[in-house]
């Protein structure tokens, strides 16, 4: 594995815009080298891979950039790591409850929408009888 990247190989991999990249790093998860006239040219280091499949990740899993930023840099942090698990848990239990509460949302609207369907269709039937019969 090669031990630099360009914001090309790091796009390409990840399947990213350059652009998306480059906002990762505004926000200070990736800090590339800047080389050439200018600083224009960024050479991003196997630390700023990980930390960017670490940010997908996070992001998968439904958490704020700013989250994946505060566990990531606790990663790069030398303290102990109790005290990283326990953020973590912390922060998983909440965006878990979240999601929990999302899908009960999700499920009563999806009973009520169910009920309309047998509502309209029971409609349907009687309309349908009236005028054959009519």
């Amino acid at each position: 594995m090669p031990s630099s990247y360009t914001i090309s190989d790091l796009a390409q991999e990840f399947d990213l815009t350059t652009r998306a990249i480059r906002f990762y790093e505004d926000m200070g998860l990736l800090e590339p080298e800047r080389l050439g006239p200018g600083g224009r040219n960024r050479l991003y280091s196997a630390r700023d891979r990980t930390r960017l499949k670490l940010t997908l990740r996070a992001k998968r899993l439904g958490l704020s950039l700013t989250e994946a930023k505060d566990l990531i840099d606790m990663y790069d942090s030398p303290r102990d790591t109790v005290p990283q698990l326990k953020k973590f848990l912390v922060v998983l239990a909440e965006h878990r409850q979240q999601l929990e509460s999302q899908l009960a949302d999700l499920e009563a609207t999806l009973d009520e929408v169910k009920t309309h369907e047998k509502e309209t269709r029971t409609l349907l039937t009687k309309a349908a009888k009236a005028v054959a019969v009519g």
